[in-house]
């Protein structure tokens, strides 16, 4: 094993099959999607070369910008949720009756397809039999919102079936985070009279911030190019009142036959997410990291 280690033709050939796939499925598709956006293109036809135009128009598009704005507010809401998903993850943590009937209850929507779930929150949503307005009926409620077509409403609802279907995937992954707390350090505090807040607060989240700062980034990203579930539901509409970066890059793409343009969205897309990566890797630096 030594000797394998030591040679770096075999090391180089160990690593060549990983560095192809990377290659072939990572950055070869970001160069020819940045390469077909300075192109007039259908996806079919002949390829007509135009320069920055499409990124021109990009930035005078105010569609692209309000859709831009959308999975704004939904990377803030996703990341807003995780203080929810953190708290339940503590409590779980906090060996409760139930525990792992709880755990597992959480878990069944990641079991769950995006359409599936698109499927079953269009029924709680709709507007005649819904379960929702039902549920508002029977406390009087007179005039039942229009959830999925009224454009103030309609993103905030989009919002709810994607929470609950992320919950079970950031719950267990905090809850893997607090069980590895080594339980000398709770004990300790316990007996130096710290009460269940003040040790969930100043020694179970200082202990799992790297966990905490990776799910942010995770969840920031992950809504910045989120597109099956809204897409189901709405369609980007009514009237773009709910259309995000990437539903958009779809219509232009495959339904206006507009490729260049679309996989320009598509290049701005993986720039915002870079940029938000990187700035939210700048804003949640400590101390302990760059020691470390």
């Amino acid at each position: 094993m030594k000797n394998v280690m030591s040679n770096k033709f075999a090391i180089a050939l160990y690593v060549l099959p990983s560095l192809l796939l990377i290659l072939v499925l990572i950055y070869i598709p970001i160069v020819l999607t940045g390469y077909y956006g300075l192109m007039d293109w259908d996806g079919i036809g002949q390829m007509k070369f135009i320069g920055l135009e499409n990124y021109i128009h990009l930035l005078k598009d105010k569609m692209f910008w309000s859709s831009t704005y959308h999975s704004i507010l939904l990377a803030l809401f996703s990341t807003i949720s995780l203080i929810a998903y953190l708290i339940i993850s503590i409590i779980l943590a906090s060996k409760i009756k139930g525990a792992n009937l709880l755990r597992k209850i959480y878990l069944i929507p990641m079991l769950l397809s995006s359409v599936a779930i698109a499927q079953l929150w269009l029924k709680i949503f709709d507007p005649t039999n819904g379960m929702l307005n039902k549920l508002l009926e029977m406390f009087g409620v007179e005039n039942t919102p229009l959830w999925l077509a009224d454009p103030k409403l309609v993103l905030f609802a989009i919002f709810i079936p994607i929470v609950w279907q992320y919950a079970g995937f950031y719950i267990i992954i905090y809850y893997a985070a607090l069980k590895n707390v080594p339980e000398e350090i709770i004990e300790a505090a316990k007996i130096d009279g710290a009460n269940s807040a003040q040790i969930a607060y100043k020694i179970k989240l200082p202990l799992i911030s790297g966990v905490i700062k990776v799910t942010i980034v995770l969840a920031i990203v992950g809504s910045l190019k989120y597109f099956d579930l809204i897409y189901v539901m709405t369609g980007g509409g009514p009237n773009g009142s709910s259309e995000v970066i990437a539903s958009l890059m779809y219509r232009e793409a495959f339904k206006s036959y507009n490729f260049g343009y679309g996989s320009a969205i598509g290049f701005a897309l993986l720039v915002i997410c870079l940029v938000m990566t990187w700035v939210i890797r700048k804003l949640t630096v400590s101390k302990e990291d760059v020691q470390f």
